[in-house]
């Protein structure tokens, strides 16, 4: 007996072929595709936010513990002319609890509006924030 000393193949078309630059080709492709488009998405989806939050938009610049009842503040809104909505300012105590939320209309005309407002709380508060401002519907 003979030992014969053959390389072993493998079956032919069973596996692919080796190196196919062509799926390569491809797959880069439709990577590059997919991430186009992907970019694209982000891009859409950040301008319309960015559009939709331009509308109005509001702060506290200042306020005012006037008692154990009430917090004064200065609403400050730039927005749209024509565009109305509401404003939300919420106050809290020393140990965080909210103790008064209260809605500011702001009206339709000018681009901006300034107004001095009363928050009225349940007990003394020591902060005034603007948790936001949405534009009428």
């Amino acid at each position: 007996m003979t030992a014969q000393s053959t390389a072993t193949q493998l079956p032919e078309g069973r596996y692919g072929r080796r190196g196919d630059g062509e799926s390569d080709r491809r797959l880069k492709v439709a990577g590059a595709v997919c991430g186009v488009l992907g970019l694209g998405l982000i891009a859409w989806l950040g301008g319309s936010y960015l559009l939709r939050e331009s509308k109005i938009n509001g702060s506290v610049p200042t306020f005012q513990v006037l008692s154990d009842s009430e917090v004064q503040l200065h609403l400050s809104v730039s927005k749209s002319d024509g565009t109305a909505g509401t404003c939300t300012v919420r106050s809290q105590s020393d140990d965080h609890a909210v103790v008064g939320v209260a809605d500011f209309p702001v009206p339709a005309a000018g681009s901006s509006y300034d107004a001095t407002v009363t928050l009225r709380t349940t007990a003394r508060g020591t902060t005034a924030e603007l948790l936001g401002c949405t534009p009428a519907k």
